[in-house]
């Protein structure tokens, strides 16, 4: 029955177990371990688990379960296993599946860890990886073979905000066997239907929207139960990645408000986009649900037109310039993450990407004067006057 419920309806009751106690609010188990009540219960658990059946919290825990049944409905995906951090769950979804002498291909503008993970990581341990422009068919045709294993990609790409065709590159992985990992951060899981445009593995950081008031860090893997527990869910349990039964019940409970709260988010970044593109002091306003995007037909088909809750703003004089701008700005924070109630600003070539040379930063246009802006629930206009006071402040 849950299945044909609608978005929001999922997102208030999706996945809900009540204690004997019958609880409105959904209840913390907060216990690292399980009471069996008999020894031959607890043989015959080890062996197999139902579904309200569990053993040890790094293997599952009863509030864990409610945010994984919830994200999975709203995701359209068959299960879902959450993990200790969005970096937890990158990592899992691609080390679960590879091995020594296996091929990836992966588009080039990534996050910093993502990076760090496929560049220095997997290349350790013999995995091959090669990298394309993600937003650019030939160079996945080109750069898929025979073997390849897997393809990444986040599907709206940090800082720069490209947007890359699921369905696109699906095809082509699928042509030769490849699962399709995409980190699906930027597009939410409100916007995008990733699973449904070809996707078998997406990823989400629940630490961003999923919570969204900047309060705990988390992740999830989503994709086909087959893939789920019998793939992912031995690496991650033996590993030890798992979530939080606290931080699970967080995000529980943000995924009530998801909804509301990205769609206000995204109507404002473009308010902010419109009302910015063209300002002398920007050399470039980068925004997906700008008509002027790269990829804006992409955004409109892939999307539903919504541009996501980031732009970025590329000031004229590079850092210095940029720095000025950040620190004249009163009501965005500082800070590296994203998709929070408060809007936060971040210099990505000195923070999340610092650790990219300069001739990597300039080949994926992360340049100095670069500035993520990550767009909150305060009044768009109130924004908008506070980043033209401060554009104004260094010009």
């Amino acid at each position: 029955m849950t299945e044909t419920w609608n978005k929001r309806t999922k997102l208030v009751h999706g996945g809900t177990r009540r204690s004997q106690y019958n609880e409105v609010s959904e209840a913390i188990f907060l216990t690292q371990g399980f009471v069996y009540d008999s020894a031959e219960q607890a043989e015959a658990r080890f062996i197999e688990t139902g579904p309200d059946e569990f053993i040890y919290a790094r293997y599952g825990n009863p509030t864990v379960a409610m945010f994984e049944e919830r994200i999975a409905l709203l995701e359209g995906a068959e299960d879902a296993f959450a993990s200790a951090s969005g970096m937890a769950a990158v990592n899992g979804a691609l080390t679960s599946i590879l091995k020594a002498g296996d091929h990836v291909v992966s588009a080039k503008a990534l996050f910093g860890s993502c990076l760090y993970i496929l560049e220095s990581i997997l290349t350790r341990y013999g995995v091959e990886v090669t990298f394309v422009d993600g937003t650019d068919l030939d160079a996945w045709r080109a750069a898929v073979r025979a073997d390849t294993k897997a393809v990444f990609f986040e599907s709206m790409s940090n800082p720069t905000l490209e947007v890359i065709d699921i369905k696109g590159v699906a095809e082509i992985a699928h042509a030769v066997g490849a699962t399709v990992v995409v980190d699906n951060v930027f597009s939410t899981p409100v916007f995008s239907n990733a699973i449904e445009q070809g996707a078998d593995v997406v990823v989400y950081s629940a630490t961003k929207h999923i919570d969204g008031q900047g309060r705990a860090l988390g992740g999830v893997v989503l994709g086909s139960k087959d893939y789920i527990r019998g793939t992912l869910e031995p690496y991650m349990k033996h590993t030890g990645g798992s979530l939080s039964p606290f931080h699970a019940w967080m995000f529980v409970k943000g995924l009530e408000t998801i909804d509301l709260r990205v769609n206000a988010q995204a109507a404002s970044a473009l308010q902010i986009a419109e009302a910015l593109d063209g300002h002398p002091a920007l050399a470039r306003t980068i925004y997906p649900g700008l008509k002027t995007h790269a990829q804006n037909d992409l955004v409109q088909r892939q999307l539903g037109g919504k541009g996501g809750t980031v732009l970025s703003l590329d000031i004229k004089g590079g850092k210095d310039a940029a720095f000025a701008f950040l620190n004249a700005l009163t009501i965005p924070v500082i800070s590296n993450n994203l998709g929070d109630a408060k809007s936060i600003a971040t210099h990505p070539a000195t923070t999340t990407h610092q650790r990219l040379s300069e001739d990597q930063r300039a080949e994926l246009g992360i340049t100095d004067g670069l500035v993520r802006f990550s767009v909150g629930l305060e009044d768009a206009d109130d924004l908008i006057a506070d980043v033209n006071q401060a554009l104004a402040a260094i010009s």
